[in-house]
């Protein structure tokens, strides 16, 4: 029986945009080239002209070769001007491409690295609400799209519509009106039909690339959490949900297939009417004798001349459209607004000693959740401060709000004196380096995630930092060193491992000011108390913010915070607070008896 599966909500949809604000959005992009935009159009334009040329003289060679007594010498110059044209054609359509392609790909890269750049910019809370493999699929697919709608609208749309009007305007001026009121008809009938269809087939497009979002999604999602789906056994599990997204996508493909296959069977039938009229039409006049038989095979050169650009229309409107779709929604990620910007005054954060000063700090990631209540200490320069508090205090919101990653919604936090909301963010987190609780690192090599602190720092310095980490016997004993791979977000290392090279990365960025947020909590007293050496040596010099969860590893702090729900409750040294048998008194006794009790079991 198949279990009742509840799927993910697919990301919340981007606001809509009209067509034409993404045209304008490309445009700047294209117009950095605009010389090589306007040599590749007028070698398209010739191309074209060359092409409308060739059914011409192919119809003065076939009268020519039909003629009683005519001399060979007439056709054959015009059969080698007729190879002239073909390869004026192949000529200026290569010369097009060669100075078009680095237009489209510089656009693509230029663009990429802006979205790239954009999103990067944006808060903790937007990558916190967004699904990341949903994200990289629009922005792989609005890639795409750039070359795509680039080629199709700038050397695709008006070379058609100029082919076309040559067509029609030499059927009018050689042949009775019929010939070209039919093939205009015919045009008119085939754009419109194309036009109503291929823009009731949009929303189908949408739905099949929010499926195909949705289904990336999850499956990036279930393979990140890989240890996960083996350690509860539900690898059937995961399949059922990859499949359930699967399934409604491959539905909403078949559906937007179907529509496709309608408007091509639309659009051929209209060509089909229009072609076998105007053949009847030109039977006629041979019949008649007010029509050569190169005139015959003109009109029908020029019937398959314009059926050509005219199914290709069909496509070039249907692939706009789509590349449009699926454009919009990488554009629109850089309307995203920055929570978080620089001010216009914002200053470089002067060198040296730092003070760190909360002052009368509240902030709620939800109005209607508030997590911090008027908070107020100081962190004098050189010197540590300890937060400690239970799950859900708050603790680790004052890190991220010391990042700015947000900005306090009352109150202010202070360094040197300076509000960081006018420090620029680029000087503020070069001063600020981290110990988190859960180190992820990159999937490369250990050299690379220690150098990742301080990309410009040389490996005599990588190697000094990971030393000062006791790193150093751990590196020696890997066959490849420093050059070992650590594997999909570290996993290949233990959890000391990672908290070593999140030290040595740390020193290496050799900030004024050191957060070490809960940086031993999820390893065990052994390898705790072998971290705690490295951490104080790190602290040293610097000013520290401790967020602790294990009272025993900031004993020796300079001054010790008690968060309850948001608030300070209570502060002092570890013997004062003690002395006091408050709540840190509580939360070390338990964690005491706690120890003891685990010693007796034999876990440590």
């Amino acid at each position: 029986m198949r279990r009742d599966l509840t799927l993910p909500a697919p990301a919340p949809p981007l606001a809509e945009r009209h067509d034409w604000q993404t045209i304008k959005t490309l445009f700047p992009y294209l117009w950095r080239w605009r010389g090589r935009v306007l040599l590749a159009l007028f070698c398209l334009i010739a191309a074209k002209l060359a092409n409308v040329a060739v059914p011409l003289v192919f119809k003065d060679i076939i009268d020519g070769l039909t003629l009683e007594r005519q001399a060979l010498a007439a056709p054959a110059l015009l059969i080698a001007v007729y190879g002239v044209l073909r390869f004026s054609v192949a000529l200026f359509t290569e010369l097009r491409e060669l100075l078009f392609s680095r237009v489209t790909q510089r656009a693509v890269r230029t663009i990429s690295l802006q979205v790239f750049e954009h999103l990067h910019s944006l808060s903790l809370r937007f990558h916190l609400e967004r699904q990341t493999g949903g994200l990289t699929r629009d922005i792989e697919r609005g890639t795409r799209a750039i070359g795509t709608l680039i080629s199709y609208t700038l050397y695709s749309v008006l070379p058609t519509l100029v082919e076309v009007g040559l067509v029609l305007g030499i059927l009018a001026s050689r042949y009775e009106p019929f010939f070209a009121l039919t093939a205009l008809l015919t045009l008119v009938a085939y754009v419109i039909f194309t036009i109503i269809v291929s823009n009731w087939r949009v929303h189908l497009r949408r739905a099949v690339n929010e499926l195909d979002s949705a289904a990336n999604t999850r499956a990036i999602d279930s393979l990140l959490n890989y240890e996960t789906v083996k350690y509860f056994n539900n690898e059937a599990w995961e399949k059922e949900r990859y499949d359930q997204q699967l399934r409604r996508w491959e539905d909403a493909q078949i559906k937007s297939q179907i529509s496709l296959s309608l408007l091509n069977l639309g659009q051929a039938g209209i060509i089909a009417v229009g072609v076998a009229l105007m053949m009847w039409r030109a039977a006629v006049g041979v019949a008649n004798g007010t029509m050569t038989v190169g005139d015959i095979v003109l009109v029908n050169a020029f019937l398959i001349q314009l059926y050509i650009p005219l199914n290709f229309l069909g496509v070039l409107y249907r692939e706009i459209r789509q590349a449009l779709t699926d454009l919009e929604r990488m554009f629109l990620l850089l309307n995203v607004h920055r929570e978080v910007e620089d001010a216009p005054d914002a200053i470089e954060l002067p060198p040296g000693p730092a003070e760190v000063q909360f002052e009368h700090v509240s902030f709620a990631y939800e109005a209607r959740r508030p997590i911090l209540h008027d908070v107020s200490f100081v962190i004098p320069a050189g010197k540590t401060v300890a937060v400690v508090g239970h799950s859900g205090s708050g603790k680790s919101t004052l890190a991220r709000l010391l990042f700015r990653f947000y900005d306090v919604s009352a109150g202010a936090i202070l360094i040197n004196g300076h509000d960081i909301r006018h420090i620029k963010q680029d000087s503020l987190r070069r001063s600020i380096g981290i110990v988190p609780q859960d180190t992820v690192l990159f999937n490369d090599t250990l050299a690379y995630n220690i150098q990742y602190g301080r990309p410009t720092a040389s490996r005599t310095e990588v190697e000094a930092a990971a030393k000062a980490a006791h790193l150093a016997d751990f590196v020696a004993r890997l066959p490849d060193g420093f050059e070992t791979r650590v594997g999909e977000r570290g996993l290949k290392l233990s959890g000391g491992e990672k908290q070593r090279v999140a030290i040595a990365r740390a020193l290496l960025k050799n900030p004024p000011i050191m957060i070490f947020d809960e940086a031993t909590s999820a390893l065990d007293t052994k390898t705790e108390k072998a971290i705690q050496a490295e951490l104080e040596a790190a602290a040293a010099g610097r000013t520290t913010l401790i967020i602790a969860h294990r009272l025993s590893t900031i004993m020796n702090a300079d001054e010790i915070l008690v968060l309850d729900q948001g608030r300070i409750v209570e502060r002092g040294t570890h013997r004062e607070l003690l002395d006091k048998g408050g709540l840190y008194a509580q939360m070390w006794a338990l964690q005491q008896r706690e120890d003891e009790q685990n010693s007796f079991a034999g876990v440590y």
